[in-house]
């Protein structure tokens, strides 16, 4: 992450008044990512002495929402409570494209008119790209939802890195990758020792930045580093709508077809033929859940001749016809719905009223902590 790239996300200089967040909860939201973007802020003040950062957690109406691990939340604010926000992020999790309201969309759009710093964790750059608010810019998005995102925002510049920063855009991938994105952004706005100092206090080794790459390299599962055998699985990776026979793969990394089998049989268990058709089927199955392509054209594009020939293969790996494995998606996701609780309303706060903020709270408990204030500000 360059410098630059930070700069128009973060404003000018270090802020001497607090930043405002704004975390809209998406509902079925992880709430790892909430925490791993929350916590950064928390003990930067803590650590700081004063409060930098300031949080409110929102939903659509102001009622309780659940997490995708099945806990209740109870947000400070509905999304219309007068708030003066600077940045607002969107918490996403399962299932983003049945989460996302017109109500929502409009929202984050009037945010968008007021020159808000827009980002997104998990799966919640889903909800910015329908609000048409990624277009042209570069987006991570949990590695699950590429290829329903490629599909369907075909404008989005999407990648694999952990998190991205795009002007005043900002999205990361799910689970822990939140908290690299607020510790990079946080190194920017007050000093890498105060980053250094949160990640210390997390028991946190390395700070990942933006040119990490979300999904654990082959090389850590497998724990070898073989360079032969992860070019030939870049490779096969690469060329999934059109493979590439394995005397080709052989040729490309220089190694003979018959060391080529051996590399796979070794460390991945299979024959280099096996290993192939699973990582097509795989993207295949991601395609049948998340996207609306036809089960011709996922066969197509995850280089089956044929579609009767697809569906063998696909049984034979899942256990499940392709047909049934996207009724029985689309059922699931039916009977969700129908089955969801009724939640009570939780009453916002009137207009003209400023709901407390949580990090003041967390924040006045700090001050009993021996690291209170403990990390002066680069000034």
């Amino acid at each position: 992450m360059t410098s630059d790239q930070i700069t128009s996300c973060a404003p000018a200089g270090r802020p001497s008044a607090p930043q405002t967040l704004g975390f809209l909860l998406l509902d079925n939201f992880t709430l790892i990512s909430l925490a791993s973007a929350i916590e950064p802020l928390r003990m930067a003040n803590q650590l700081a002495g004063r409060e930098l950062y300031r949080w409110y957690t929102l939903t659509q109406d102001g009622a309780p929402v659940r997490a995708s691990d099945g806990l209740n939340v109870t947000p400070d604010a509905a999304m219309q409570a007068p708030l003066a926000l600077d940045w607002v992020i969107v918490c996403g999790g399962v299932a983003p494209q049945h989460s996302v309201s017109r109500e929502h969309i409009h929202w984050l759009q009037t945010q968008a008119r007021q020159l808000k710093h827009l980002g997104a964790i998990c799966t919640g750059s889903w909800a910015l790209a329908k609000a048409g608010l990624l277009d042209h810019y570069e987006t991570s998005i949990h590695w699950e939802c590429l290829a329903s995102v490629q599909e369907a925002f075909p404008k989005i510049v999407l990648t694999t890195k952990l998190f991205s920063i795009d002007r005043d855009r900002f999205t990361a991938s799910g689970g822990t990758a939140p908290l690299d994105m607020m510790l990079n952004l946080i190194a920017h706005d007050h000093g890498k020792a105060l980053s250094a100092g949160i990640s210390e206090m997390f028991i946190y080794e390395h700070m990942r930045n933006e040119q990490d790459q979300q999904r654990v390299p082959l090389k850590h599962v497998l724990g070898t580093t073989q360079p032969k055998l992860l070019d030939i699985v870049a490779l096969m990776e690469s060329n999934l709508e059109e493979p590439l026979e394995l005397n080709e793969l052989a040729s490309y990394v220089d190694v003979s077809r018959r060391q080529l089998e051996r590399l796979f049989q070794r460390y991945l268990h299979c024959s280099p033929s096996r290993y192939y058709l699973k990582l097509r089927l795989v993207r295949a199955r991601q395609l049948l859940k998340q996207t609306s392509l036809s089960i011709i054209e996922i066969a197509s594009v995850c280089g089956f001749v044929s579609t009767p020939h697809f569906s063998k293969c696909y049984r034979e790996c899942f256990g499940i016809p392709p047909r049934d494995e996207r009724l029985g998606s689309q059922s699931r996701q039916t009977a969700q719905i129908k089955n969801a609780p009724l939640i009570q309303h939780w009453g916002v706060e009137p207009v003209g009223s400023e709901p407390t903020s949580s990090a003041l709270l967390a924040l006045a408990y700090a001050q009993g902590e021996p690291t209170f204030a403990s990390v002066p500000l680069m000034n």
